[in-house]
């Protein structure tokens, strides 16, 4: 008898799977099939910034941060003006830009007008006093060198930097007529020759912006003269003149004049202006001694450190160094530069601008907060 109920149990179940199993398909008739899964979407890549715009950004923001009128005895930030003379050479430009963008800075570059004629058109440059072609420096070589440095400077310009003038043909004290002895006239005669070539030269893709300044040949000029030319060509600027010390801009006939700053150096023991050529001569004579480069680098960087150093805890005046596109001795006085801009730029409250950044700073400034600042003593590196 079990096994039979077993049977007739089993049976039962098989009847009912069967009845459902039935209703199932009578649901399904006459629908439509369900939709097939839809394929998932390919990830749309997501493209990596620019390093390089990254680089600007960044340096943007450092100065951005700063670009407001200073609260009552709140410190300025310790701007650091890099300014290079010459700017001719495609390798140190490579160079530059390439710290530049790594340490967030902004450099200022004074162009030699004549770099932008091949030396096949050197005729083209008329210098004031002397027959047409001549120049202390050269020309721009090539029309492909003279190309490659447009495409130099256009890059600088995008990102971020200013080009200035350093003028045309470079004629100093010994070189007569030197620019020492230039009437305003012979000013007016450079600097319509700088913008003329400059004007050229945008037909090759090349705009410098507005030339707002520049630094003089050999810091030279009879400064009445030389401002009267400066104020005709729109200049707001200038930063030629040497100063005992690290002080703040003044101005100067309608220029504000970003002084050059003559101070002491460790290791020399002495007192000399902080442009590169000068620390050359105070070094050894300026004699080329390229086994000794990684000496001088090092007497360099501690003089631009203690300079650094006596500003910012000073009167905070914007510190200026001047330098050219060179290989002297080795290269250790450019080493000197790249080394210094890499470790000063990032640090806190500093700041390393072009002179047309700082000027608009100053320009946002109340005078009698910021002359808090500029009445204090020239900034000075202590003796041991």
């Amino acid at each position: 008898m079990g096994d039979v109920r077993r049977g007739r149990r089993r049976a039962g179940e098989w009847l009912v799977l069967a009845a459902a199993l039935a209703l199932a398909v009578a649901l399904l008739v006459g629908q439509e099939p369900p939709p097939p899964q839809a394929a998932a979407a390919e990830p749309v890549p997501v493209a990596s910034p620019d390093p390089v715009d990254v680089q600007v950004d960044r340096a943007a923001a450092r100065l951005d941060a700063w670009m407001r009128p200073l609260a009552p005895g709140e410190r300025p930030p310790q701007f650091v003006l890099f300014s290079f003379d010459g700017v001719g050479s495609h390798r140190h430009w490579e160079r530059v830009l390439a710290i530049a963008g790594a340490a967030q800075a902004r450099v200022t570059g004074f162009l030699s007008g004549v770099y932008l004629l091949p030396d096949a058109e050197r005729r083209r440059y008329h210098p004031p006093g002397r027959a047409a072609g001549a120049s202390a420096i050269g020309f721009g070589g090539s029309r492909a060198e003279v190309d490659r440095l447009i495409s130099d400077l256009k890059e600088a310009r995008r990102r971020g930097h200013e080009i200035g003038t350093h003028y045309n043909g470079h004629f100093c004290a010994g070189d007569e007529p030197a620019v020492g002895r230039w009437s305003t006239a012979m000013w007016d005669a450079e600097l319509d020759q700088f913008f003329a070539f400059v004007e050229a030269a945008r037909e090759r893709g090349l705009d410098l912006g507005q030339v707002r300044g520049g630094r003089t040949p050999c810091l030279e000029g009879r400064w009445v003269q030389a401002y009267a030319a400066m104020r005709a060509h729109g200049f707001t600027y200038d930063t030629s003149r040497p100063t005992d010390g690290i002080v703040w801009p003044t101005d100067e006939q309608g220029i504000r004049e970003f002084w050059m700053p003559s101070v002491r150096v460790p290791a020399l023991r002495k007192q000399v202006l902080l442009m590169d050529y000068n620390l050359w001569i105070a070094v050894n004579g300026g004699r080329d001694e390229p086994e000794r480069a990684a000496e001088f680098s090092d007497v360099v960087l501690d003089a631009y450190r203690a300079a650094y150093t006596a500003a910012a805890t000073g009167n905070r005046a914007p510190l200026v160094i001047g330098s050219h596109f060179n290989r002297w001795s080795g290269g250790g006085f450019f080493d000197a530069v790249e080394r210094f801009m890499a470790e000063v730029c990032l640090r806190p409250e500093t700041v390393c601008a072009t002179h047309s950044d700082v000027s608009a700073w100053i320009d946002l400034q109340d005078p009698e907060v910021l002359d808090v600042w500029r009445r204090k003593p020239p900034a000075h590196v202590p003796r041991p």
